[in-house]
């Protein structure tokens, strides 16, 4: 049997090819909002980042993510994308401790 393919995407903060389930979604929904999407579901145009907050930080400060969204990013955004990540990412550490 052939060896099952692992799906890989770029994330958009250090630009390294990473496999999918190590990244979290960015997605611009059909009504324009911006949200995280941890489960990699949710319908709408979508970009992908690293689960560390530099990535994001840096995705959004180089407007990677306004380009790969075709959307312009308010600081409103921004900042709740910020928090929702590091809110994830502490959920993560208390699944994984």
């Amino acid at each position: 049997m052939k060896p099952k393919k692992i799906p890989m995407r770029m994330c958009t903060g250090c630009r390294e090819m990473k496999e999918k389930r190590e990244l979290i979604r960015v997605v611009r929904g059909p009504d324009g909002d911006v949200s995280l999407d941890p489960t990699g579901k949710k319908s709408g145009r979508g970009a992908y980042v690293c689960r560390r907050t530099e990535c994001l930080k840096r995705a959004i400060k180089q407007k990677q993510l306004e380009r790969q969204l075709q959307v312009t990013l308010t600081e409103e955004v921004s900042e709740a994308l910020n928090a929702e990540l590091e809110r994830l990412s502490r959920e993560d550490a208390q699944t994984d401790g």
